[in-house]
């Protein structure tokens, strides 16, 4: 028996698993195992924040991202803006609006592969019945049947008038808010 038939059947099967690994489709988002935080500066002092409740819809095989659906959708009065009275501030009319604006949403529109375990992604981003289309690089730590879906993107108030009257100028607190989210999926269901 020459090395060649030797190792065939050990190279087929490892071959075999990659191909399988490769074939996992991610549809169960695990909001416990998964955040949606932003920072911005207000009077040039970086804050940090986070929302507490959001969901999200996913379906992502790595091998088809052209085929890929992902919607997120985040409960605006979950935020957590360091302070109860910076809470209640900015689900008030002038900032989220709350009471008429419940949701913000992205539905990604296209998703591409850009190198190994990285994509581009584009998408519509909604929030205060506002629409933007934005484009932002995504990660993918995938080990098995679970994945962690890891991105970012700068979103600027004005765009969605967040912020109204006196706080609409950026002496304040700073137009650009970095959104930075961290989506733990598992495979199947």
């Amino acid at each position: 028996m020459n090395l060649f038939t030797k190792f065939l059947p050990s190279a087929m099967m490892a071959m075999a698993v990659a191909m399988n690994a490769a074939a996992v489709e991610y549809k169960t988002v695990q909001p416990e195992k998964s955040k949606v935080t932003f920072e911005y500066k207000q009077m040039g002092v970086v804050m940090e924040g986070r929302f507490k409740k959001f969901a999200a819809q996913l379906n992502f095989d790595p091998a088809k991202p052209a085929a890929a659906k992902a919607d997120i959708e985040v409960d605006l009065a979950s935020i957590d803006a360091g302070s109860s009275d910076a809470d209640d501030e900015v689900v008030g009319k002038t900032w989220f609006n709350v009471k008429a604006f419940p949701k913000a949403t992205f539905v990604a529109k296209q998703i591409k592969a850009t190198g190994a375990n990285q994509f581009d992604v584009t998408g519509v981003l909604t929030i205060k019945g506002k629409s933007q289309d934005i484009k932002f690089p995504l990660k993918l730590a995938a080990q098995g049947n679970v994945a962690v879906f890891s991105g970012g993107f700068i979103m600027r108030r004005a765009d969605f008038a967040i912020g109204e009257g006196l706080w609409a100028k950026f002496d304040v607190v700073a137009n650009d808010i970095q959104v930075n989210f961290q989506l733990t999926a598992i495979s199947g269901k």
